[in-house]
C-alpha cells in the first residue's frame, strides 16, 4: 500500500510539473512595440545674402606710362574721411593728407585690377609721400622702390621693407567713406617695417 501512495505522489508531482511548465494555452498578450524615434530633422541653412557688389568704375581711358598723383582735399566730417569716386574715376590716382591723432598723414588711392585700393601714402626710409602708378605697380617718386598696387607688398628697392597698409573703405553717395580709425592704423602699419 505505501508503495502505491509513493507511487501515486510521484504521478501527482510529474502531473503539476508537466503542467507549470506547459502553462496556459492561451496565447500571451502583445506588447506594443515602441513608437519608432522621429527621424531627425535637418534644416537646409537657408543660403547667405550674396555680398553687394561695388559699382562699378566708369574711368576715363587709362593713360599711358606712370600716372602721376593728383593732390585733392578729402571731406572730414567727424571720425569719417570721404574722397569723391569721381575724382578717381577721373585721374586714376590721388593722394590726399589730413591731419590725425596730432599728426601729418598721408594716404593714396589709387584705380588697379578694377578696382580702387586705399593706401597709406608714405615711405620711411627716404620719407617720400608720393607714389606713381605704371600698370599695376607703385612706384616711389623719390627712391624708386617699387610696389605691388593690389597688394602693396614690395617688389624691389631701397624702401622694399615697408609695403603700404590698406585701408578699409565703403562706398556711399559716390564717395569713398573710410573712418579715422582704419586711417590711423593702416599709417601706423606702413612706418613699421615688414607689416603689410
Amino acid at each position: 500500500m505505501l508503495k502505491k501512495i509513493a507511487t501515486a505522489a510521484v504521478l501527482l508531482s510529474l502531473l503539476l510539473i508537466v503542467v507549470a511548465c506547459t502553462g496556459s494555452t492561451s496565447t500571451p498578450k502583445s506588447t506594443p512595440a515602441p513608437a519608432p524615434a522621429p527621424a531627425p530633422t535637418t534644416t537646409t541653412p537657408s543660403p547667405s545674402p550674396e555680398p553687394t557688389p561695388p559699382p562699378a568704375l566708369s574711368p576715363v581711358p587709362r593713360p599711358s606710362g606712370p600716372i602721376k598723383a593728383k593732390w585733392i582735399d578729402p571731406q572730414v566730417d567727424g571720425n569719417t574721411i570721404s574722397i569723391p569716386v569721381s575724382e578717381l574715376e577721373n585721374n586714376w590716382n590721388i593722394h590726399f593728407n589730413i591731419e590725425l591723432q596730432g599728426e601729418d598723414m598721408n594716404f593714396m588711392a589709387y584705380i588697379a585690377g578694377e578696382k580702387i585700393h586705399v593706401r597709406a601714402n608714405v615711405c620711411p626710409p627716404c620719407r617720400s609721400i608720393g607714389f606713381s602708378l605704371e600698370n599695376d605697380i607703385l612706384i616711389c617718386d623719390r627712391c624708386a622702390t617699387t610696389f605691388v598696387s593690389e597688394t602693396g607688398d614690395g617688389i624691389q628697392g631701397p624702401c622694399v621693407d615697408f609695403p603700404k597698409a590698406s585701408v578699409p573703405y565703403k562706398i556711399n553717395d559716390g564717395n569713398v567713406v573710410m573712418n579715422e580709425s582704419d586711417l590711423v592704423t593702416a599709417y601706423q602699419n606702413t612706418i613699421k617695417p615688414g607689416q603689410p
